[in-house]
C-alpha cells in the first residue's frame, strides 16, 4: 500500500555502548536502548464530527430531502462503542459541531419552539452558524426534543466516561436573524432586547441598525428557498424593522444572496468607522497570563454583548463542556477575547480554546492578547499543502512558514479537512485518501501544535453528495444527508468498519497508527530542523516533491521525509548535516532502525560527524523508523 514517507529515528548519546561485531562487517555498531514514548498526552488530537450526520444510517440522499426522507443522527448514536473506537484512533478531544440550537426547517411548535422562515434559512436542516438559542441545543439531535438538553448532558458525561474531552461551537460574530432564547436562565436578557433601534450604533446595543428602513429578503434567479419545494412560510418576506446589519458586515437593508443573510452581526463596541469604544489593554499585556487579564477586566465597564457571550460560555463550562471552537474569531476584537477567555480559564484553566483566524498579521494579537490556545493554520500550512498536492507549488515553502511562526508554532492547529473545506479525498483536493496521506503526515508531525481530522477523513470520504443547498466536494452542513464512507465504517451502528473496502480499512489503519504516534511522541514536542537545504540541491535523486525535516528533544529524535508525488518513485541517501548530528551528540557508527508503523528496516550511518540514511520512496509512501 502507498505511504507518505516519515523516517523516525530516536537517539541518545548517553546510551551508546559497544555492540558485538556485526556478522556482515568488521566494524563495531553502537547500540542503545530507549523506552517507547510515554503514554501520556504529548499532542492533542481533535476529531471534528458534524453531530447531525454522524449517526445517520439512511442512504437515500435526496436533494433537499426531509428528515423522514433522508434521516438524521442523534446524540444517542454516540454510543460507548462509537466513542471507544474514536478514542482508539488516537483522539483526545471531540468537537461536536452544530450543537447549539440553530434555525431548522421543521415544525417543533409542540415543544414551544417557533418555526423558522425558509426565506432567511440556508438549507432545510439550517446553518449551524445561525444560532437561534444559545441556552439550548438543536432539537433535531434529540430522540425526545423536549429533553434535548438532558440528552446532550448525557453525551457530555458519556464522552468523559470514555476518556475524551468535549468541544462545542460558539459563534460570537453573528446570530440568527430571528434569535430568541426560550431556555435562557432567569435574569438573562436576549440579544437586542434592550437595544435603541433608532440609531445605527450605540455601544451597548447588541446589533447595528439601518434606522427607519425595513429588511428585504435577498433575491436571485439561481436560488429558491428549499430548492422550490413548498412551505407555508415561503413568501419572499421576513419581518425585521428596522433592518440590521448582516453577519458578514453588509450594511444593506437588502443583502446580496451571497451574504450571510441568515444572520445579523453582533456589536462588540466597534463604531461604524472601525474605532474602538471600550477600554484597551495596557502595554505589555501580551506577556501576561490569563489571571492578570481577568484582574484587569474585573472593574471595567464593557459592552453588553461582551457580558452576554461570557455568560453563555460559562453556562456551558458549568455543564462540563471542556472547550470551544470560535467561529470567525477575527471579526471580533481581541480585547473581547481577553475578557471572555480569561474568565473561562479562571473556571477551567485547562479549557481548550481554538479559533478561526485567517489573517497572519493578527495571529499574535489573538494568541498573546486574546488568550487563544490555538488558531487555524489555514492560509499558510493548509493552503500550501493543498497547492503542493495539486501540482501548483513545491513543498520548500513549508520551512519558511515554520521559521516565520516559530514563536507561535505550538498554537497553530493543523488540519486538512473540516466542515468549511473541500474534502481531502475529493477530486477538487487530493483526488483520493491515499494521495492525502503525505499531507497528513506533515500536518501531524511538523510542529508542536494539535492536529485535527474531520469525521470520514480517515476512511477517504470524498464529499460526493449533492444535498440540495450543499454541493459536492464538501460534506453538506445545511442538509439532511448521509456520509457514505463513514456509514460503511459505522456499519449500521456496530462501529466496527464491517462494510469498509480493503483500501478504506488500510487508510483508517494508517490514521490510527499516525495519530497515536503523534499524540504520544516526545520528539514532536521539541525543535524543528529543516533538511531541505542540506538535500534539495545536493542529494542525487532528491526529487522536488520530497520534503524532509527533523524534530527532536534531548530524549527523542525524529526525521520526517515525505514524498508528495502521486506517481513517481525515487531512491536517495538523505543527508543529516554535521550541525544536527552534533546537537544529537551521535558518535560515528551505524544505527539500525525499524519502522514503527509497518516493520521495515533502515539504518543511519554517521561518518566524520555527518549522517546519511538510504531512503526508497514509493509514491505517497510512509514509514516511521525507531531505534
Amino acid at each position: 500500500m502507498k505511504k507518505a514517507l516519515i523516517i523516525f529515528a530516536m537517539f541518545s548519546a548517553l546510551a551508546v555502548v559497544a555492540q558485538k561485531e556485526n556478522t556482515k562487517k568488521d566494524h563495531k555498531k553502537p547500540t542503545f536502548t530507549l523506552p517507547m514514548p510515554k503514554s501520556q498526552l504529548k499532542k492533542p488530537v481533535v476529531y471534528q464530527v458534524f453531530t447531525r450526520l454522524f449517526g445517520n444510517k439512511n442512504t437515500t440522499n435526496k436533494p433537499w430531502g426531509t428528515i423522514e426522507e433522508n434521516g438524521v443522527g442523534k446524540f444517542n448514536d454516540f454510543t460507548d462503542k462509537a466513542l471507544q473506537e474514536i478514542k482508539k484512533l488516537g483522539v483526545t478531544h471531540i468537537w461536536y459541531t452544530g450543537v447549539p440550537h440553530h434555525d431548522v426547517i421543521r415544525d417543533y411548535t409542540k415543544y414551544g419552539i417557533s418555526n423558522d422562515d425558509p426565506d432567511v434559512v440556508k438549507g432545510r436542516a439550517g446553518s449551524p452558524y445561525a444560532v437561534k438559542d444559545y441556552y439550548n441545543v438543536n432539537p433535531d439531535l434529540a430522540v425526545d426534543p423536549a429533553k434535548r438538553l438532558e440528552e446532550f448532558e448525557a453525551l457530555i458525561a458519556r464522552t468523559h466516561k470514555n476518556g475524551l474531552k468535549v468541544i462545542i461551537d460558539i459563534v460570537p460574530n453573528h446570530v440568527a436573524r430571528n434569535y430568541h432564547s426560550i431556555s435562557k436562565p432567569n435574569g438573562v436578557r436576549d440579544f437586542g432586547e434592550d437595544d435603541n433601534t433608532s440609531v445605527e450604533y450605540a455601544r451597548d446595543n447588541n446589533f447595528y441598525y439601518i434606522p427607519n428602513t425595513p429588511f428585504e429578503v435577498p433575491t436571485s434567479n439561481d436560488y429558491k428557498p428549499l430548492g422550490g419545494n413548498p412551505n407555508p412560510l415561503i413568501d419572499g418576506k421576513f419581518s425585521e424593522f428596522p433592518a440590521k446589519w448582516t453577519g458578514n458586515g453588509s450594511r444593506m437593508a437588502k443583502p446580496d444572496i451571497n451574504d450571510w443573510y441568515e444572520t445579523v452581526k453582533v456589536n462588540y463596541g466597534i463604531r461604524p468607522d472601525g474605532s474602538k469604544d471600550f477600554p484597551l489593554l495596557p502595554a505589555g499585556f501580551d506577556k501576561k497570563d490569563f489571571a492578570a487579564h481577568y484582574e484587569f477586566w474585573k472593574d471595567k465597564n464593557v459592552p453588553s454583548s461582551w457580558v452576554k457571550f461570557k455568560d453563555i460560555a460559562l453556562y456551558w463550562i458549568a455543564k462540563g463542556v471542556d472547550g470551544f471552537r470560535y467561529d470567525m474569531a477575527e471579526m471580533v476584537p481581541y480585547e473581547f477575547w481577553s475578557y471572555m477567555n480569561s474568565a473561562i480559564k479562571m473556571k477551567n484553566p485547562n479549557a481548550f480554546l481554538m479559533a478561526e483566524v485567517y489573517n497572519p498579521n493578527e495571529y499574535r494579537n489573538y494568541i498573546n492578547l486574546g488568550k487563544m490556545d490555538y488558531l487555524y493554520d489555514k492560509v499558510e500550512t493548509y493552503d500550501h499543502l493543498k497547492a503542493v498536492i495539486q501540482g501548483r507549488a513545491l513543498p520548500d515553502e513549508l520551512s519558511n512558514i515554520q521559521h516565520k511562526n516559530a514563536d507561535i508554532s505550538k498554537h497553530m492547529m493543523h488540519f486538512l479537512d473540516n466542515h468549511d473545506e473541500q474534502r481531502l479525498a475529493s477530486e477538487a483536493f487530493a483526488g483520493s485518501g491515499e494521495n492525502g496521506k503525505p499531507l497528513m503526515v506533515v500536518s501531524a508531525t511538523i510542529s508542536k501544535s494539535p492536529v485535527m481530522i474531520y469525521f470520514g477523513q480517515e476512511v477517504g470520504e470524498a464529499g460526493t453528495i449533492d444535498g440540495g443547498f450543499g454541493k459536492p466536494t464538501r460534506t453538506s452542513i445545511f442538509d439532511y444527508v448521509g456520509v457514505p464512507n463513514h456509514q460503511r465504517w459505522m456499519n449500521d451502528g456496530k462501529f466496527d468498519g464491517g462494510q469498509l473496502t480493503d483500501s478504506e480499512k488500510q487508510l483508517r489503519d494508517f490514521y490510527l497508527r499516525l495519530l497515536n504516534f503523534a499524540q504520544k511522541s516526545e520528539a514532536l514536542t521539541g525543535r524543528f530542523y529543516e533538511l531541505q537545504s542540506a538535500n534539495r540541491n545536493h542529494t542525487d535523486n532528491y526529487d522536488g516533491m520530497i520534503y524532509s525535516y527533523a524534530r527532536f528533544t534531548d530524549k527523542d529524535k525524529v526525521v520526517v521525509v515525505t514524498n508528495f508525488s502521486k506517481d513517481k518513485s525515487t531512491e536517495f541517501y538523505l543527508k543529516l548535516p554535521q550541525e544536527l548530528i552534533a546537537q544529537w551528540k551521535l558518535a560515528d557508527g551505524t544505527y539500525p532502525a525499524k519502522d514503527a508503523l509497518y516493520g521495515g528496516k533502515t539504518e543511519l550511518i554517521v561518518k566524520n560527524g555527518k549522517g546519511e540514511m538510504k531512503v526508497v520512496c514509493q509514491p505517497s509512501e510512509s514509514f516511521i523508523y525507531q531505534f
